[in-house]
This record gives C-alpha cells, structure tokens and sequence, in this order.
C-alpha cells in the first residue's frame, strides 16, 4: 500500500499544480478513479470543474474527449451513428465522443433528459449500444459529469437513474483569496495546464484499480455501511432512500481512502468521511422536508450521529 500512496500522491501533487487549493475534491476524484467509477461535480461556473478533467487526463496520458451539453443535443450526438458507405455499400459506425478512456460531459444539466440518457448504458456496462449492434468502451473508463446549480435558467434536473450511477458528487467552491491571487499570477503569460505532464501511464491506473479491490473491510463494517444507507430509505423527511448502489459506493470508496492513507484495511471513519458524498446526490427530500430548508446532507449527518459505530481492530 506504500507504493500505492506513492502513486497516488504523485499524481494528485500534479493535478493540484493546476487545481489550486482544492486538495479534498482532487483526492475524491482520485478515489473515483480508483475504484472505476463516475464523478459528479456540482457548482457554480467558473470555479474550475472541466479544468480537473483535463488535468486528470493529462496526468495519466488518457484518451480525452469533451462533449458540451446543449438543450438541442440528440442522443446520438454522444453515442455515435450508422452511416451508409456508398462506396462499400454498407452502413458503418462512427464512434461518438462517449468513446474515450475519460469522457468530460459539460454541464450535464443542459440536454434534455432523452439525451441524458444515452449515458446510461455506457456508464453502468462500459458498452453503447447502436443500431442493434454493442461496442465495448475502452479501459479505464471514466464519466466526470459537471453541472451548474439547478437554480439557473435553462438547466433539467438529472433522473435519479442517472445520478445513481455516480459514485461520488463533489463541489469545489471558490477558492480563498491568497490562492485566487496565485491562480492570477500563473495564468499571466499561458495556462498552467499547457505544462502539465504525464506522471503515470493508464496501464499503471489498472494495476492501482486491482490493488485497491485487496483492502480489507471487516464485516462489521459492512453491516455499518448497509446500516447507513438503510436508514436513508426508512428516514421521515426522506421521500427515496439511496439504492444498493450506494452501499456500494460507500463501500469501494472507503478501500481506496484507506489505501491513499497506506493502509491495508478500512476504518469508520473513512465509512463516515465519504457518506455524504457518496450518498447526498441519491437521496430524495421530501417536499414536506424542502420547506423546512432540511437538505440531504443534513439527513445523512443525522443518521451518522444516530447510528452506534462498530468497533473493530486493525489488522
């Protein structure tokens, strides 16, 4: 596990070279990374959210695409589409950009839900399906979603089957001033993204993914996690708990925080650390509960002070 925190901290220290003064959010898109999952990030724009995408892709020399999404986009905007050959005489298909190893999808928020859902398969079975026809998506695999507050104009609510397909969901926020001052002074004369490097290849990533699968969690602690998202469904200002998917989330996410912290087995305190993020964007609020300004956040902070913490050793 030393070596892997090694890894790990390596390329974080060269994202953030770029990403100043956002060291949780860089870590928790390094934690989705690890356990091959998707990331939401939900902010204001401006704040720097497609430039930790690229910089991720840069750092580990991935295949990078970028899809803007608009309300007039179609599904096959992003799956691809069957096109007639004239000279062959036969249809062939022209790959989308949802093929590439880390795919930017630009304000989510934006398309309609018709074409939000061309991300579906593709996020869950790693294979688009087009014309009758499945194409397997390249290895590794990563959605890093970003979408502006629901607040603003001409911006659609995500379906709950797509947000349920993100691991975690993440915000940045602004930056305090010192830092705002030294994010200034570095773009003077070119972005410091031009500048980033490659620090490990996408095969290492893999290799990282399976040595993360290894970490122990006792099962104490899984009946914590289980016990966690279960209150969620059961909780009175809660119209729709989080899914098995989000035991899940909780689950792997907590194996790959214990290796980024060079340990070998899980503690409660890294099951609590990543509830909230893991969980907040699954969590429906009642209407009852909205008006009374009780969020997600607050539920899942509730149930962690309510539920008794297991005690288990070290290995």
């Amino acid at each position: 596990m030393e070596q892997l925190q090694s890894v790990t901290d390596k390329l974080c220290a060269n994202v953030e070279k770029v990403i100043v003064g956002k060291h949780e959010a860089v870590q928790k898109t390094m934690l989705a990374l690890l356990v091959q999952g998707h990331v939401l990030i939900e902010d204001v724009p401006g704040v720097g959210k497609t430039i930790l995408a690229r910089a991720f892709a840069r750092s580990i020399g991935c295949k990078f695409r970028r899809i803007q999404f608009t309300p007039d986009m179609l599904p096959s905007d992003v799956t691809g589409v069957s096109v007639f050959n004239q000279k062959e005489r036969e249809f062939e298909f022209r790959e989308g950009p949802i093929f590439a190893q880390i795919v930017l999808a630009d304000e989510i928020n934006r398309a309609t839900p018709k074409t939000q859902s061309a991300l579906l398969e593709a996020m869950e079975e790693r294979q688009v399906t087009v014309d009758g026809t499945t194409y397997k998506m390249p290895a590794p695999f990563l959605v890093m979603a970003t979408q502006n507050p629901i607040e603003y104009e001409g911006t659609f609510p995500l379906p709950e089957a797509q947000l349920d397909r993100f691991v975690l969901r993440i915000r940045l926020g602004y930056v305090p001033a010192a830092e705002e001052v030294a994010i200034l002074n570095a773009q003077q004369f070119r972005h410091p993204l031009q500048d980033l490097t490659q620090v490990i290849s996408h095969t290492e990533l893999v290799q990282l993914q399976e040595a993360v699968k290894s970490v122990f969690v006792d099962d104490r602690l899984k009946e914590y996690i289980v016990a966690i998202v279960g209150a969620t469904r059961t909780h009175p200002n809660v119209y729709l708990g989080a899914s098995p998917r989000g035991s899940l989330a909780i689950y792997k996410t907590a194996q790959a925080w214990a290796a980024l912290n060079g340990r070998d087995f899980v503690i409660p305190d890294d099951i609590k650390q990543l509830a909230e993020p893991a969980l907040a964007h699954r969590v429906i609020i009642s209407p009852a509960a909205r008006m009374k300004s009780v969020d997600a956040a607050d539920v899942i902070e509730e149930i962690l002070h309510s539920l008794p913490v297991p005690s288990v050793e070290a290995r």
